[in-house]
């Protein structure tokens, strides 16, 4: 929680109520089902909580906006977000149910009502659109913007710092993943963002949604 504090002055007592919480359900949970890496535990905050605000740094989700998790996993970047934006709706998808139903049990036990999750692959939600649509590690940027592109609806006035398109957390050399996607993302180095040697070669981009 300090790493958290240290770059977020501005939590009220319901959402440090909420973070406390978290790494204690993690961990409980991560004992009957691997939802995230164990080895990652004592770093709980840092590789997980604080990697899924690095997105709050650039960004801010406006009330009532609907964001989607696409491959959510364990619930990042959607639940720390869903606490940092309590007034924005998440929906978090995943192809693994057994992480969904943890995800949502996580939900629910520190009072997120802005929380949702589907049992799905990206690919196959039909009749349903995002301002945004985030992700954290889970596939090629190409492929994300596939997937995504569909999904995510024009919104035309918007504040400077409101995304609308495609934002997603990524490691290493991007520079051959970007040219193969035919996207020209807003790239932000994580370790000028966050002074820790955990963010090394680690990035926050933005595709923004083009017609």
């Amino acid at each position: 929680m300090e790493n958290l504090q240290k770059y977020f002055t501005d939590f009220t007592e319901e959402q440090l109520r909420q973070l406390t919480a978290l790494k204690s359900l993690y961990s409980e949970w991560n004992e009957k089902i691997n939802v995230i890496s164990r080895k990652d535990m004592e770093n709980f905050y840092t590789h997980h909580v604080l990697h899924s605000l690095a997105i709050a740094t650039q960004f801010n989700f406006e009330n009532n906006m609907q964001v989607m998790d696409l491959g959510t996993g364990g619930g990042f970047p959607g639940i720390p977000l869903a606490i940092f934006f309590p007034s924005t709706s998440f929906h978090l998808v995943d192809s693994i149910n057994k992480k969904l139903q943890v995800v949502q049990e996580i939900a629910n036990s520190i009072g997120l009502t802005n929380v949702s999750t589907q049992h799905t692959r990206a690919e196959e939600i039909k009749n349903r659109q995002f301002d945004v649509v985030v992700s954290r590690a889970v596939a090629p940027l190409r492929d994300l913007w596939f997937w995504s592109r569909p999904l995510i609806k024009k919104n035309k006035q918007l504040a400077a710092d409101t995304p609308n398109g495609l934002v997603c957390l990524k490691g290493g050399d991007l520079s051959k993943e970007i040219s193969e996607s035919g996207c020209k993302p807003f790239v932000w180095q994580l370790d000028k963002i966050f002074d820790e040697p955990h963010f090394k070669e680690k990035y926050l981009l933005y595709q923004p949604y083009k017609k």
